[in-house]
């Protein structure tokens, strides 16, 4: 199963974080399928980039966010948009 989550990047003490796609079983800064964006908690307010339509498609085929991702998608909307075209899509298909 693929993983939407973070990947640890930077200094000690200064951590940054790449948002990744990457199977499930594989290490927290292993190999990863594709790099959809960036999430630096350090700055005030954090920084958090994504590639939406990236992630859009990702999560459009099966990928799964974990839990602080899923959070960022939401602070940056992505995730309404994926809500929205879910539902669509299962209204379309009822009719």
């Amino acid at each position: 199963m693929l993983r939407i989550r973070l990947m640890r990047i930077g200094k000690k003490k200064k951590p940054v974080y790449r948002v990744v796609v990457a199977p499930s079983q594989n290490p927290r800064s292993g190999k990863c399928v594709e790099i959809v964006g960036q999430y630096n908690p350090i700055t005030d307010p954090a920084h958090i980039q994504f590639n939406e339509e990236r992630v859009l498609h990702w999560l459009r085929v099966g990928a799964q966010p974990t839990d602080t991702v899923e959070h960022l998608l939401k602070i940056t909307g992505v995730w309404d948009k994926f809500q929205a075209e879910s539902s669509k899509a299962e209204t379309a298909s009822a009719n």
